[in-house]
């Protein structure tokens, strides 16, 4: 079972966050919403409240996937997190899955990560002169690196989760199950 860590900060993108732990609970992985505000309850962008699973200091294991959701302000306290950004850095490093939407592949962008690879990002967030080149794409996979759009794409990106971590005949099921498309 792929363990995979969500992280979330006021102001993250509800849909986006949520969708993202939804289908991949779906699709079997141990998905574990982790809070990097020294508390638990998380005040979401449209103000949703959400109980983390646990505290980013708490963390102890590593995990295949670390997901990172959009919105504003949630994106700059992801941004700002000098912990979250030593993680991110050890987990590309060691060539296991990152994975942002919305305005988070902006966090990717900063440490490089994007650097002479395919992304996408909400319009405006990531262009190509902080990546290979930009696609207007609701999910892009290059190497270790999943990027996405916003909320319009949550279910795709989502699902190319799923594809990457467990494979496309679950991603493929859990998308009939959900009757997407």
């Amino acid at each position: 079972m792929s363990l995979v860590y969500v992280f979330l900060a006021d102001g993250f993108e509800e849909v986006e966050g949520l969708t993202a732990v939804d289908l991949l609970r779906r699709a079997g992985a141990d998905v574990k919403m982790v809070s990097i505000m020294g508390r638990q309850k998380i005040q979401g962008s449209h103000g949703i409240s959400v109980e983390a699973d646990m505290l980013f200091d708490d963390l102890t294991e590593t995990a295949d996937m670390l997901v990172l959701p959009g919105g504003l302000p949630g994106t700059n306290y992801l941004r700002e997190h000098d912990g979250l950004a030593e993680l991110l850095k050890k987990q590309y490093e060691a060539k296991r899955w990152v994975a942002a939407i919305c305005a988070a592949p902006s966090v990717f962008a900063g440490l490089g990560f994007l650097e002479g690879r395919k992304a996408t990002s909400y319009p405006g967030c990531v262009d190509d002169t902080q990546c290979g080149t930009y696609l207007e794409e609701p999910a892009v996979v290059d190497g270790n690196v999943v990027t996405s759009r916003g909320v319009g794409t949550a279910i795709p990106f989502a699902l190319t989760l799923i594809e990457v971590l467990v494979g496309k005949d679950k991603a493929e099921e859990i998308a009939a199950s959900i009757i997407y498309q």
